[in-house]
């Protein structure tokens, strides 16, 4: 996986945690929003009991779809899919905060949803965490 950081400490220094601006939401895709919704996700999985998307909330509360709002920090490093050790760093961090914390992996960053109105604490001990590693 050319470019990728797989070593743990290394991961944990480079994350860089960027605030995506816009709120996000996590909303069960019915056969009459799928197609407004999966235009619009970031991400979906599929479970046994059916299909999640992540969309902006201003499309959920378009389709009047309610539910808690997340924020979306990235982490900047290019990590690597068999790596060991971030999503526990990240995770961790923020459970000591008390802050809920759901972490979604694609192929080159690694993406934390925590609830929106934690977004800016939760960006600063990322950081924080960063920094203790660098």
């Amino acid at each position: 996986m050319g470019g990728a950081v797989r070593d743990g400490k290394a991961m944990i220094a480079a994350m860089q945690p960027r605030l995506d601006q816009v709120q996000w939401r996590f909303v069960l895709v019915t056969p009459d929003t799928a197609p407004h919704l999966l235009g619009g996700a970031i991400g979906t999985f599929r479970e046994d009991e059916g299909v999640t998307a992540i969309v902006p909330s201003a499309l959920a509360d378009d389709l009047g779809i309610e539910g808690p709002d997340f924020a979306r920090i990235t982490l900047m490093v290019h990590s690597d899919l068999e790596g060991v050790g971030l999503t526990a760093a990240v995770s961790g961090a923020l459970a000591q905060a008390g802050i809920a914390c759901n972490m979604v992996a694609a192929f080159h960053h690694d993406h934390a949803f925590v609830p929106a109105a934690r977004g800016g604490d939760a960006l600063t001990i990322l950081t924080e965490v960063a920094a203790s590693y660098g």
